[in-house]
């Protein structure tokens, strides 16, 4: 998937105004989740992604943090400067994009690396198949 369709998908997902903040968002959540992933798996991660969307995932990286969905929509929130319900409907959009975008493996890989919460945020009710 290139970036413009990726960013264009985030925008229709989240009914965005805009590219500029559908790409914001998309910035913003998926350095949440990097911080929520190990340095190896966010790698593997962005090397599926298109640019700069993949380098997001690598900048600034530190070990992974252990927090549940609760504190990444409450992280996505603070950095959106929206309410719960918006956080996670802002998470959605990027994260069932990027799910559509990776192989079915790597969207395991990163499941199995989250509380089973998470799941749903990437349109999944458990790990594909």
């Amino acid at each position: 998937m290139k970036y413009d369709e990726f960013v264009a998908r985030v925008r229709e997902r989240g009914e965005y105004p805009d590219p500029y903040e559908a790409e914001q968002v998309t910035r913003l959540v998926l350095g949440v989740l990097a911080q929520r992933l190990s340095a190896d798996e966010a790698e593997d991660l962005a090397a599926q992604l298109p640019l700069p969307a993949g380098a997001w995932l690598t900048e600034q990286r530190g070990p992974a943090a252990a927090f549940g969905v609760q504190e990444f929509l409450d992280r996505v929130a603070m950095g959106v400067g929206a309410t719960g319900r918006t956080a996670q409907w802002d998470a959605s959009a990027v994260l069932c994009t990027v799910a559509e975008a990776v192989s079915g493996g790597e969207l395991n890989d990163i499941l199995s690396q989250l509380p089973s919460g998470y799941a749903v945020l990437f349109g999944r009710a458990s790990l594909s198949g």
